[in-house]
């Protein structure tokens, strides 16, 4: 089906995340913290997704965007969140079950793991980078982030 052949059921809102993959997040928070000035807001760390994580902001509420510098707990394992090193883009999205649901429907590729609770407490879902038979569209290349926007990020981008 189309994309055009039925309305779009969700908005996306604005970046959410900007995410950067490297071997040492010490010498990635040397640039971002020291010196560019962000503040560290979190950490997170995943066996299953092998990542060792520091959440960053800029910008304040509705407005604020994270940047996540993040560096695999194992450099054997898969998946390898330093490569590449823009890992992924986050975007805050509606209604984000609608917007799975009608993507998937059109061809878009899913990454695994489905709707879950991300690092920054919003519910998340990503879509592949790279296309298959089953599912035609995919990120090109991108790791893409669905976020699921909060009601007062809903309110102030919508």
């Amino acid at each position: 089906m189309a994309a055009a052949d039925t309305p779009r059921p969700f908005r996306v809102l604005g970046i959410q995340q900007v995410a950067l993959g490297g071997t040492d997040k010490q010498r990635m928070k040397t640039l971002w913290v020291d010196l560019l000035g962000l503040a560290q807001t979190g950490s997170f760390q995943s066996a299953r997704e092998n990542v060792d994580e520091d959440i960053l902001s800029l910008g304040k509420g509705a407005f604020q965007v994270e940047v996540d510098l993040m560096q695999p707990l194992d450099m054997d394992k898969k998946p390898a969140v330093h490569v590449p090193a823009l890992n992924h883009i986050g975007l805050w999205i509606d209604d984000l079950p609608r917007a799975v649901q009608w993507l998937s429907a059109r061809g878009v590729r899913l990454a695994p793991g489905g709707i879950r609770p991300g690092a920054a407490g919003h519910d998340i879902a990503f879509l592949h980078p790279r296309s298959s038979a089953e599912f035609p569209i995919a990120g090109e290349g991108v790791l893409i982030e669905l976020v699921q926007a909060p009601v007062d990020v809903i309110a102030a981008l919508g």
